[in-house]
């Protein structure tokens, strides 16, 4: 009896419901082993169905896999406990175990011998077998009992008559509620929206609330409809109808998908429509066939300083500009009635009273029947700085023709693609001529520098610039200052734009000025030379007058040539001395000449400390006559220097000889001491005079290098003008600073690297 009474819990009922929803067989079987194995006594339990083709019986749902029986499984056959069942619906498994079948070695094998088999249909027409396996203690007296009742469960759940008379019939998915929102039956409809899912999945469809829909169905006795659902990507409307006597809810629904996507697609397209009427910065209006305003978007504010309610009512022709009015209204009234489109640039008065250039396109709404212009819905933006712009590109496409520099447009690909007339009659090209290639246009050299250095940094800077030279047909090239720019268009493609300005008269200029300059140099160095007379004249008297000292030694040995045996060895020591004396004066003078050279620059490499040196022993004499002392700080391996000889020494004359003044002004009658040095700093050759001088003033600092400007009673103020000059034509620089003890530094600083085919090039 506790077995009995085990079999009617919760399990067997999952049974009944499965059995109804026409469940799966694997599904009923674990249904029906769930509700027996709840029974205590039972130790195990199998479902095995039929199977016709085989003669075998097949094992269906969980439960411990049953081992396969003994001998040749191609010849297994279950004929015997099939035909034996037929007969008799109940069999023990002992018996089972003695007749000849598969099952049987099966069961021998899983050592199962304590229970029965009973002949059960889970599913009509498909026969089947339960198998149960009991405690050892236990009767088995009960087990006909339980087949009965579970065959009459069966027949009872395949028969069972629909609890809502109306359901089966209905063609909307329906399903029938309790008092507490479970499930008492559903029709057919819903069984196909529910799909695999079946009755079980009731709950993912239904609306969240359903159970308080069901509760306020029945409390208020009255139908609740439109109630919303999310089933996936479909949306179902239920409607819930109360049965107030039995206390349930019949609950019906739609697939609402399509309209309720169209109604909230509608709603958004309203919210849009609304949305971009009101934010959009053009101006969307409504107007009358004759101009008059009927409505406006928020943006007339924005574009014309008036609201939508100041503008209905108005007429367009009064905002519009006097020289566009009249053929304006004209041009587009009969461009409305005969194409029923118009679009139109003109230009309009703001409220404020300037005017605007307005671009509107225009549409004429019809009346049905008649097809006469009843309405006109334009759409108009300001358009004020895209004329301006074109009126500005306008502006410089004639600056690009008139213009006197060289202007040539390169595409993406190195292919020229515009010449302005400037450059057609430098290049000497006609009119109607194609452009040139641009490997053409420019000598190897600088072809490979634009190529190599010029893209690069015009892509990288946006500019570019250096002094080529342009090959001309029938001319000589044309020397001109490029410069290379890179561009951007609007659809993100680059283009190039070289200009370039003709630089013969500069060259030209230059030259002169180089040929001035060089004449003033002279001067100067004739001017230094009148100032060092004495010095020059004392450097030369020296080997002079050892000359004559040796000569008048060497006639007196002559006479004693017989007489004293170490004469013709004497005489031979003086004619050395004289030939030693002689060179040094003559090795002076060269220097002198050397000095006063006149004539072009002779750019070469030279070593500045023997440049230093020569402009140190030039000014020796004045410097001994002055007490001063030149130091020579010279550091060693000094790298060359690309520079003109004799104007170097000029340079480093003229330093010298103002520290001499610099210091005779401090030191008048004492000794004093000069600093000469020369090193190598951050790639550049440094050579630095540093006086011991009063110094200068930071005012006067400023105004040292400007011509004609001095603090000497009898300087001429060029000095130090000329000097920088001639540095910086050097590539270098000219420098005045205080020095750190007291007295001034000039540092002369001169650039490293060059060689005499660069500066050729």
């Amino acid at each position: 009896m506790p077995s009995t009474l085990a079999l009617a819990t919760q399990p067997l009922q999952t049974l009944l419901r499965v059995q109804r929803e026409a469940a799966p067989l694997a599904e009923r079987a674990e249904a029906l082993r769930a509700g027996l194995l709840a029974c205590p006594q039972v130790r195990q339990a199998w479902y095995l169905i039929w199977q016709p083709q085989s003669c075998t019986y097949a094992q269906e749902g969980g439960g411990t896999p049953l081992p396969p029986g003994q001998g040749d499984p191609l010849a297994a056959s279950d004929q015997a406990l099939f035909d034996q069942l037929q007969q008799q619906p109940q069999l023990n498994l002992e018996q089972l175990r003695a007749l000849p079948c598969w099952l049987a070695g099966r069961l021998r094998r899983a050592a199962v011998h304590h229970g029965q088999a009973l002949a059960l249909e889970l599913l009509p027409g498909q026969a089947g077998v339960l198998l149960l396996e009991v405690e050892a203690e236990a009767g088995l007296e009960w087990l006909p009992w339980v087949r009965e009742l579970l065959a009459q469960l069966l027949t009872l759940a395949a028969g069972m008559a629909r609890s809502a008379p109306l359901l089966g019939g209905d063609p909307q998915p329906a399903v029938l509620l309790d008092g507490e929102a479970r499930p008492l039956d559903h029709n057919a409809a819903l069984a196909a929206l529910l799909g695999e899912r079946r009755l079980a999945g009731l709950t993912a469809i239904l609306p969240v609330n359903y159970r308080q829909l069901v509760a306020a169905c029945l409390t208020q006795r009255r139908a609740i409809e439109q109630v919303e659902a999310q089933d996936g990507e479909r949306i179902l409307i239920w409607c819930f109808i109360p049965d107030a006597v039995d206390g349930r809810v019949l609950a019906r629904c739609r697939d609402a998908s399509r309209e309720v996507q169209e109604a909230r697609e509608a709603a958004r397209a309203g919210r849009l429509y609304r949305l971009i009427t009101e934010n959009t910065t053009d101006l969307i209006s409504r107007h009358t066939p004759d101009g008059l305003f009927l409505d406006a978007s928020p943006a007339s504010w924005t574009l014309l300083g008036y609201w939508p309610e100041q503008l209905r009512g108005q007429s367009v022709q009064e905002l519009l500009h006097p020289q566009d009015r009249g053929l304006l209204v004209q041009r587009t009234a009969e461009a409305l009635e005969q194409d029923g489109y118009h679009t139109m640039t003109y230009r309009i008065r703001h409220r404020d009273g300037h005017y605007l250039w307005f671009e509107t396109a225009s549409r004429a709404i019809r009346e049905t029947y008649t097809g006469a212009v009843v309405e006109v819905v334009s759409v108009s933006r300001d358009i004020t700085a895209r004329v301006q712009a074109e009126e500005n590109r306008r502006r410089l496409a004639e600056v690009v023709e008139a213009n006197t520099d060289l202007v040539l447009f390169i595409e993406a690909g190195g292919r020229l693609s515009y010449l302005n007339p400037a450059a057609r009659r430098a290049l000497g090209l006609e009119a109607a001529a194609a452009a040139p290639r641009l490997d053409g246009l420019l000598t190897g050299s600088d072809l490979a520098r634009l190529q190599g250095e010029g893209w690069a940094a015009a892509e990288q800077l946006g500019v570019w610039s250096s002094e080529v030279q342009l090959c001309r047909q029938g001319a000589a090239p044309l020397p001109v200052s490029l410069v290379l720019l890179a561009h951007q268009a609007a659809g993100g493609e680059r283009y190039y734009s070289l200009v370039a300005r003709d630089m013969s008269e500069r060259e030209l200029r230059e030259s002169q000025q180089r040929r001035h300059q060089d004449e003033l140099a002279h001067t100067a160095r004739l001017v230094t030379l009148g100032e060092l007379a004495s010095g020059i004249a004392h450097e030369i008297n020296q080997p002079l007058a050892a000359v004559v000292n040796y000569a008048g030694a060497s006639q007196r040995y002559l006479q004693s040539l017989g007489s004293n045996p170490q004469a013709a060895e004497r005489i031979a020591q003086g004619l050395a001395r004289i030939t030693e004396h002689a060179n040094h004066a003559a090795e002076v003078i060269k220097r002198l000449r050397g000095f006063l050279r006149k004539g072009q620059r002779r750019m070469q490499a030279l070593q500045p400390d023997e440049v230093a040196r020569e402009a140190v022993r030039l000014c020796q004499w004045e410097a001994g006559n002055r007490q001063v002392t030149i130091d020579e700080c010279f550091a060693g391996s000094l790298p060359a220097v690309y520079a003109d000889r004799v104007l170097l020494e000029q340079v480093l004359l003229n330093l010298l000889r103002n520290a001499m003044d610099a210091n005779g002004e401090a030191h008048p009658g004492q000794p004093s001491r000069i600093r000469l040095s020369a090193a190598e700093d951050a790639g550049q050759l440094c050579l630095r005079v540093t006086d011991e001088g009063p110094g200068v003033s930071a005012e006067a600092l400023e105004h040292i290098f400007t011509p004609f400007y001095t603090s000497k009673a009898e300087g001429l103020g060029l000095g130090l003008s000329m000097s920088r000059s001639i540095i910086e034509g050097f590539g270098g620089a000219l420098e005045a600073r205080p020095a750190a003890g007291g007295g001034l530094t000039l540092e002369c600083r001169l650039p490293l690297g060059r060689t005499e085919q660069q500066e050729e090039a």
